[in-house]
């Protein structure tokens, strides 16, 4: 009897020999049917495939392999694919964006969303869509802990182990001329890969990147997504269209510019040099206006040098000075005020999120009168110090200043017009010795004689500091010289206090970033990728004890001149000029990007007044 719910087939004793026939007839001809419907899915399939790959008007290429590689390698980092859209009339893939999304991070500016048909064919680029603002940059919440973490991050993976020796940019890769609209803000993801072109999952390279043209050069914005992805962000103003490079740089891997001894690891290689036309579009930024005091409280600043002028048959003085335009050569609104000439650029001049004014020698006077400055930082102050009584407050007498003095200037024009300046070497505390940097606060005496300058009855009312080049040199790694900032900063902190104890105003602080060392100076101790991350971490000390006024960024002014040494002897811009032999063999030096260094000095001075 059958187990109750089971299902009960009828039973015979002897199967008919014709319902065997026929069910074996049946049988072969299903199977043969299945074999027929199978082998025309496959061709059909096929063939489709084929089809689509030839009259399709888009397509998704091999860089999703890319993303979902990473998204294998990194489960805990949500990354997004990748996508290269091809026209019909194109046989090679162009851009429409390459998203790379890690956590909240997103290496595109989408501010709408782009499709297919928002695409710019003519191009072979897309335009991804800004808010018609200036591009910016700025450090990373708790910048220090963040880079001591990606410094120690574990390798143990071929992605994580491997260097980088070589990008692939799919927006911008394999095209003969790249034409964007001026005015937006481009930001194209780029992956690095190691020797065998496979992508690399952890950050910490260092590209120098460069966009120039006849009237334009800036810094773009590189951001590391401390996966192996990166991204650029490119953005020219639509008053400066025309033909353009963006150079692309490796210039150490995996944080080993950070090393004590980072020479021998320096990697130093051009990876591209693409050509990108600027177009007139319909985009307008916002015009710029002349910094006020709050302008200085970006930590980062991301300009351009911009240039409204040329003589092209400038030559040298016997002086060693260029006055290529008159003194009188004016500015052109809104990029900066005052006379450009006087600048002695050959019209080039700088601006940023912010413009500025360039001061003649009565309205330089007229701000400085009766302040007292105070400077602690390495040997470009003694040459901005220089720079600023002979060209701005018209003083050709100083021919030099020391690194250590107190010195009071009395305007030649006018005796009844004073300034008392103060600079205090800070590259050791043995004023003809180096290499020390914010160790040399270690030393007592050094420290009592700063504390001497605030002990009087009057204190100084503005201080310009920097870390400095010494620093790249003494401190061993990032987490040495943290310590060392963290140090200098307590001391400063405790100056404050003492100055506020005695019923006194407390003097504006304002941290000047070290510059970018030019030329061969660039794969040192000093080089730009380990003072640009110092300058970050003293910054963020300072605003954490509360004393940092503003910041004036040396670090972005100097960049865009700082590959070769026309404008630099490698770690000073500001040099005395003269006509004479200089580091890269030719006669002379321009020495403009130091004094426009200077008459930011008078801003920042002056706005604050």
């Amino acid at each position: 009897m059958p187990e109750k719910g089971a299902m009960s087939w009828p039973t015979s004793s002897k199967p008919s020999p014709l319902l065997q026939w026929r069910l074996g007839l049946v049988t072969a001809l299903v199977l043969v049917g299945m074999v027929l419907i199978w082998s025309t899915d496959a061709t059909t399939m096929r063939n489709l495939v084929e089809a689509t790959k030839s009259q399709q008007g888009y397509l998704t290429t091999k860089v999703s392999a890319f993303a979902n590689n990473i998204a294998q390698n990194h489960e805990d980092k949500e990354v997004s694919t990748a996508h290269i859209v091809v026209n019909q009339t194109q046989k090679e893939p162009n851009l429409t964006q390459l998203k790379t999304q890690m956590g909240s991070q997103d290496p595109v500016n989408h501010t709408q969303n782009v499709s297919p048909s928002d695409q710019n064919y003519s191009s072979g680029v897309s335009v991804v869509p800004a808010s018609l603002d200036w591009v910016t940059a700025k450090i990373e919440p708790n910048v220090t802990k963040n880079l001591l973490a990606k410094w120690l991050a574990p390798g143990g993976e071929p992605c994580r182990d491997a260097k980088t020796v070589e990008i692939a940019i799919p927006g911008l890769d394999g095209k003969d001329l790249i034409e964007l609209s001026a005015g937006e803000i481009y930001e194209f993801g780029f992956q690095a890969l190691d020797e065998s072109k496979q992508p690399r999952c952890l950050g910490g390279d260092y590209f120098e990147t460069d966009l120039s043209g006849e009237s334009w050069k800036s810094r773009p914005v590189v951001k590391d997504f401390g996966n192996g992805s990166y991204s650029v962000s490119l953005q020219v103003h639509p008053d400066f269209v025309g033909s353009y490079n963006l150079t692309i740089i490796l210039l150490f891997r995996h944080f080993e510019g950070l090393k004590f001894s980072p020479s021998r690891f320096a990697y130093d290689r051009e990876i591209r040099r693409i050509p990108i036309r600027f177009y007139k579009g319909s985009a307008q930024l916002p015009e710029l206006q002349v910094c006020k005091e709050s302008d200085f409280g970006r930590d980062v600043w991301s300009g351009r040098w911009t240039r409204h002028g040329k003589n092209d048959e400038c030559e040298i003085s016997h002086d060693g000075r260029y006055r290529c335009l008159s003194p009188s050569f004016p500015c052109q609104s809104p990029w900066c005020s005052g006379s450009l000439g006087a600048l002695e650029s050959n019209g080039w001049v700088y601006s940023t999120h912010c413009s500025f004014r360039l001061f003649s020698a009565d309205s330089a006077w007229k701000c400085l009168n009766n302040r007292w400055l105070f400077f602690w930082g390495d040997s470009n102050h003694v040459d901005s110090i220089r720079n600023i009584l002979n060209f701005i407050l018209d003083m050709p007498e100083v021919q030099s200043v020391p690194r250590r003095f107190d010195m009071h200037f009395t305007n030649p024009r006018d005796p009844s017009q004073k300034v008392r300046i103060t600079s205090l070497f800070n590259g050791h505390w043995n004023e003809t010795q180096n290499y020390q940097g914010l160790n040399s606060l270690k030393d007592e005496g050094f420290r009592n004689l700063i504390k001497k300058y605030f002990s009087e009855d009057k204190v100084p009312d503005t201080i310009i500091m920097n870390s400095g080049l010494h620093d790249g040199i003494y401190w061993s790694n990032i987490r040495a010289f943290s310590a060392g900032a963290s140090y200098a900063t307590s001391f400063w902190v405790e100056i404050m206090e003492l100055i506020r104890q005695r019923g006194l105003v407390v003097p504006k602080v304002f941290y000047r970033t070290t510059i970018a060392t030019g030329g061969y100076a660039r794969t040192m101790a000093f080089n730009p990728n380990k003072m640009e991350a110092f300058n970050w971490i003293l910054i963020e000390k300072l605003k954490q004890a509360g004393i940092l006024s503003g910041v004036i960024d040396n670090f972005d002014m100097t960049f865009p001149w700082h590959f070769d040494n026309r404008c630099n002897d490698g770690v000073h811009y500001g040099r005395a000029p003269a006509k004479a032999k200089w580091r890269d063999g030719l006669i002379g030096h321009h020495y403009f990007v130091d004094l426009m260094l200077d008459h930011i000095l008078l801003n920042v001075l002056c706005a604050t007044r």
